[in-house]
């Protein structure tokens, strides 16, 4: 289960970045499929009205927005608080500035990767919230509006166990935490129902451990609260009342002066029992707060506040401090089941990097030999060796040319990142240097930069503190953030990495290097954060990603690596770069060496013009025979791939136009593909051991019989595309139908040289179907369509060298050539068409063995006796209950690969039988005419009929008895006594 959300908000303070860009990244998310069973309609970044509106205010303000749009999907002219009844909102607050990404904590990556989304995407920790929000936390919980800060990373069991029978009021969530952690976080006090009484503080030691409970843990405050509906309408009709009004966006439209509230210490704890009203209308500071206390507590004190504490969950707030976030980078437990944490995430690694346990890679692009030390982290970067970089490090946002200036600077306990900056219209790169062990807030006598005493630090650079803060800044105001290090602008030269990099105070400081530096307009990092442009950073970030994606393309079918690029193909649409993934796929398509990584990249091409139709422009499977194709596909036929696919690209360029005629490019690139995948399969003829033996008698027939087959798992696996993408593995056993092997065929020599190709109606001796005569070779010519007269009858003489097609030999004159004369060649089959019992791909191996003997010739059997061994022994292991739940699970496979293939009868049919087998399931890849079961007991054929007789809705129905065939096929010569060409009604086996 999870929650089915009905609008999902995104709040962003403002002044920072482009809401533009975030609601680009919620949508992502949409596209991802993580956001619950059916998305929300709703689905919005919010932009805060003021600066320091506080989580509260921003709650208040998204609250609005949300039923401001939801009243209008509902019809209404008017925001109506009714739209909030049945609802369920989630509110998610970005918070804070963040030191470490420039996008703040919400959109901080992880070094995850989501195997199962439906698109290929960074991780952030939004998404490992949404999953934990969505999937566990919300499940089961009524209507109402759910707020989630998203500064920590959390971790919640699959079963959080919380509670909801007869819920009213509020609900906020806890984690365990020790009283040592909860020093500089809050702790909520409880009563013994579960009742919030305070929320403490950064309190005193004897505060938290009144909260503390049996276990000696206490209940952190995690950031997140749920307002049932009720409450969630009286907090939204405070919008309206002074000087709640000014939390909201019709507040800044009103010129209402702006006013801060907190989600928890303003709104949250009016609710708390042990809260006085004059307590807290005190407790809130100036005039207007102490006047938005005194609404609040008369809108909500009505509800009751309790307390859901999460056993065997945690909680990690994301601190200033760099020590703790490269630690939480390279040990982040899996806080969300849908994400896979590992060392090299979404990430394009060659092969003489060394990266050692313990450190992470994410988003990154690093070519040459790259040495990564145990804790450090590298993200967003494109880095070209030779580099080393030491322990203790944090990398990010560092472009190709950063390499150069990085290989003169060993590395070791420093933070070093690329910004994108906007100055007014004039958009910049800045970098930033700190050290692992630095406090950004603590007075420059007391602190450190680049991890020793600033004394130290101006001793090795010359830098003076007056360099860095005005004379008239208070010495308790002097520290890291404050302090202009970084350059932002020459006046005559460029920025590079080289000028923060030379602060390092490695080797003696060139006067040159400190003039420079004191010539450049340099900003503090507080100064840079109002400028800091999300947008731009968050663009990069996405062409980087896209960049090492194209690397995953190459290696992944270079490399015949069992992986899927659609997801990568659906992400590369959505965000623009579908040209770019389409030149790489060019490109592997023309210079493969191998023409089955050729077909798999032209699929792959097909799959990204298909995303690009977005559902529209009609059904994907069709036909793939225009014309203006055709040059294409000719180059392709002649073996000259790199035309080809140079030809397919410039027809494509004129399909790209609207979604019908892209749906038809796809066609035809699959088309391209099936041209690629036939010659792949056909280069199987030099793996064929031949060996010439003794031509059987004029006019004596070769006889194979055949048994059926059942598939017990795998079916699809070894069809391509998929078999490219995951490998296959298909597991068969051979059967006997009604005592017999069903399927057969037998070819004797004539004197007259042509080709006598005969279909019969069920058994050796049965009336003909079908004949065909071939007398020349363009009788054959149509041998490669399935559909046309003796196809396979045909393609099989020439598959088997019998015939050579094309050639300048007229038939004729090669069968007289080569054996004196030409052949006969009958096929049957006991089982109905479309059986699902492998018929046609078992006739066909009858038909080659048979034609092989009666040419004189004998192909190896070893792939053949490979197969039986491994039959054998695995049917000798006799659990028959575990092969009956395979039979279930494989039909389940079945349906979710051919959705539809179960009719209504065939259900009827199954839950009849249900008690009586083991397992059952429809022969056949996608579900074919025969219902296979494992009975319990033996011989059940008579007391299955009579279930099934009085069972309603089956209509006709047969029922026929299998064992499993270890002999596989057998081949006999039949000596004929009639004339050449008449039916062997009376024929015996010698």
């Amino acid at each position: 289960m999870a929650a089915e959300w009905s609008a999902i908000l995104l709040t962003c303070r403002r002044g920072h970045g482009s809401v533009s860009a975030l609601q680009r990244e919620l949508e992502v998310r949409r596209l991802r499929g993580g956001l619950g069973p059916r998305p929300p309609a709703l689905l919005l970044a919010v932009e805060d009205p003021w600066a320091r509106l506080g989580s509260g205010g921003a709650t208040l303000n998204a609250l609005l927005v949300a039923a401001e749009h939801l009243s209008a999907r509902a019809g209404c002219t008017v925001v109506t608080a009714d739209v909030l009844r049945d609802a369920r909102i989630l509110i998610l607050h970005m918070g804070r500035d963040f030191s470490f990404d420039d996008c703040g904590r919400a959109f901080t990556c992880l070094p995850a990767e989501e195997p199962g989304a439906p698109a290929e995407a960074l991780v952030c920790n939004l998404d490992s919230l949404l999953g934990t929000m969505t999937h566990r936390l919300c499940v089961g919980s009524p209507p109402g509006v759910w707020v989630c800060s998203t500064d920590m990373l959390l971790t919640v069991p699959s079963t959080p166990g919380i509670n909801w029978d007869s819920f009213q009021g509020v609900r906020v969530i806890a984690v365990p935490g020790s009283p040592a952690y909860a020093r500089n976080h809050g702790v909520y006090l409880t009563n013994e129902q579960g009742l919030v009484r305070d929320i403490i503080y950064k309190g005193t030691e004897a505060q938290i451990q009144q909260c503390a409970g049996p276990d000696g843990t206490v209940p952190l405050v995690c950031g997140i609260v749920f307002f049932s509906s009720d409450a969630a309408e009286q907090l939204l009709a405070t919008h309206v009342i002074p000087p709640l009004d000014a939390c909201t966006y019709m507040g800044l439209d009103s010129g209402a002066p702006p006013i801060q509230l907190s989600l928890f210490f303003d709104i949250v704890l009016c609710m708390a029992g042990g809260m006085t009203e004059e307590d807290f209308v005190k407790g809130g500071g100036d005039t207007s707060v102490r006047s938005a206390r005194s609404v609040l507590w008369t809108a909500l004190r009505g509800f009751p506040l309790s307390m859901a504490c999460i056993p065997n969950a945690s909680y990690d707030y994301m601190t200033a401090s760099a020590s703790d976030h490269i630690r939480s980078l390279t040990l982040l437990p899996g806080s969300a089941s849908h994400l896979r944490f590992c060392k090299t995430a979404h990430s394009h690694v060659d092969q003489p990097c060394l990266l050692e346990d313990g450190s992470s890679v994410t988003n990154c692009l690093l070519e040459g030999a790259v040495q990564l030390a145990a804790g450090s982290v590298i993200q967003h970067c494109h880095l070209q060796g030779p580099l080393v970089i030491g322990p203790g490090c944090l990398l990010s946002g560092l472009d190709v040319g950063s390499s150069p200036a990085l290989r003169g600077h060993p590395l070791r306990d420093v933070v070093l990142q690329g910004h994108h900056i906007r100055l007014r219209d004039l958009p910049c790169r800045v970098f930033t240097l700190t050290g692992r062990l630095d406090d950004w807030q603590i007075p420059v006598e007391e602190a450190t930069y680049l991890n020793v005493p600033w004394a130290e630090f101006f001793q090795q650079t010359g830098v003076r503190e007056g360099d860095l803060w005005d004379a008239e800044t208070p010495r308790r105001s002097r520290c890291l953030l404050s302090a202009r290090l970084f350059p932002v602008l020459h006046a005559r030269e460029a920025l590079g990495l080289e000028d923060v990099l030379w602060l390092l105070g490695l080797a003696t400081v060139a006067s040159e290097q400190l003039a420079r530096w004191r010539m450049a307009w340099r900003m503090s990092w507080q100064e840079l954060l109002p400028c800091l442009d999300t947008e731009a950073e968050l663009g990069a970030r996405q062409a980087l990603f896209f960049l090492q994606g194209q690397c995953k393309v190459r290696r992944v079918l270079l490399g015949r690596q069992d992986s899927s690029l659609l997801p990568l193909a659906r992400s590369a649409v959505h965000e623009g770069y579908h040209e770019a993934m389409l030149g790489t796929l060019d490109e592997v398509a023309s210079t493969a060496s191998d023409a089955g990584i050729a077909a798999r990249a032209l699929a792959c091409i097909a799959e990204v013009l298909g995303c690009m139709a977005q559902g529209e422009g009609g059904l994907r499977s069709g036909p793939a025979a225009n014309r203006e194709w055709a040059s294409a596909f000719g180059r392709l036929e002649s073996g000259d791939i790199a035309g080809g696919v140079q030809k397919l690209a410039a027809e494509r360029q004129k399909w790209m136009s609207r979604p019908a005629l892209l749906v038809r490019a796809a066609r035809h690139y699959e088309g391209a593909e099936q041209i690629l995948v036939r010659k792949a399969v056909m280069s199987s003829c030099q793996f064929i051991t031949v060996e010439q033996v003794e031509l059987p008698p004029l006019g004596h027939w070769v006889q194979v019989v055949c048994p059926a087959r059942l598939d017990l798992s795998g079916g699809w696996s070894d069809t391509p595309p998929i078999t490219y993408e995951h490998g296959g593995a298909v597991v068969d056993v051979a059967v006997l139908v009604d005592g017999c092997r069903p399927i057969g065929a037998r070819v004797r020599r004539i004197v007259q040289p042509e080709l006598r190709l005969v279909s019969l109606s069920g058994t050796p001796r049965s009336e003909a179907v079908a004949e065909l005569v071939c007398r020349e070779l363009e009788d054959l010519q149509d041998y490669c369509q399935p559909h046309a007269p003796g196809a396979l009858l045909k393609a099989a003489f020439i598959c088997t060298q019998i015939v050579q097609f094309p050639s300048q030999t007229p038939l004729r004159a090669q069968l007289m050539e080569s054996y004196g004369g030409g052949f006969e060649v009958h096929t049957w089959s006991k089982l109905p068409h479309g059986s699902g019992l492998g018929t046609s791909s078992i006739l066909a191996g009858a038909v080659m063995a048979s034609l092989y003997r009666a040419a004189g010739k004998a192909a190896s059997t070893e792939s053949l006796i490979h197969a039986v061994l491994h039959l054998e022994q695995r049917l000798t292991t006799g659990d028959l209950l575990l092969l009956g739940k395979c039979l279930d699970c494989y039909w389940q496979q079945k349906k979710c690969m051919a959705p539809g293939c179960e009719p209504l009868a065939v259900g009827r049919m199954m839950d009849a039988l249900w008690p009586y087998v083991h397992g059952q399931c429809l022969a056949g890849a996608g579900g074919g005419g025969f219902l296979y079961v494992l009975t319990k007991a033996p011989r059940q054929k008579e007391a299955l009929h009579r279930i099934l007789a009085n069972t309603k809705g089956l209509g006709n129905f047969s029922i026929h008895s299998i064992k499993v065939d270890t002999g596989g096929f057998s081949v006999e010569v039949v000596e004929c006594g009639m004339k050449d060409g008449a039916h062997p009604g009376g024929d015996r086996a010698v």
